[in-house]
């Protein structure tokens, strides 16, 4: 019987050591999968940040000022194009189309509220501390 106690805990003991290097394995895989996405994302970070780079360098104004002046016929802004904030036309009345619609409809009628002069059971909530 103690035989068997002794293979069982040999055993045990095999099982658990097989575990526990079957765990340091994974984690070591783990561990390299991590490093090798933070390579990655930092390849992808330079990469946009060379891009941001040339697109400032593509868009500098002397740059495009030269293209703008080869391929489109822009004059300079004439100061009769300019107009006062007087010259404006006025701005239309504000229209509350669904209010229109309610009151078409019937709907759009005077409400009963405490303040119409109706006294109400309820109290009303004040921020006052009462008065002893």
């Amino acid at each position: 019987m103690m035989r068997f106690f002794h293979l069982a805990a040999i055993s045990a003991l095999i099982a658990s050591a097989g575990y526990a290097y079957s765990i340091k394995y994974e984690t070591l895989y783990e561990a390299e999968l991590v490093a090798d996405l933070k390579t990655k994302l930092q390849r992808e970070r330079d990469a946009i940040a060379v891009l941001r780079a040339e697109w400032q360098h593509l868009n500098r104004p002397d740059r495009l000022q030269a293209f703008v002046q080869d391929h489109l016929d822009l004059q300079p802004v004439n100061v009769h194009q300019l107009a006062r904030f007087s010259d404006l036309p006025n701005r239309p009345p504000r229209e509350d189309s669904i209010a229109q619609k309610l009151e078409a409809l019937g709907i759009f009628g005077a409400t009963a509220t405490p303040k119409d002069g109706r006294q109400s059971d309820a109290r009303t909530p004040s921020t006052q501390t009462p008065k002893r």
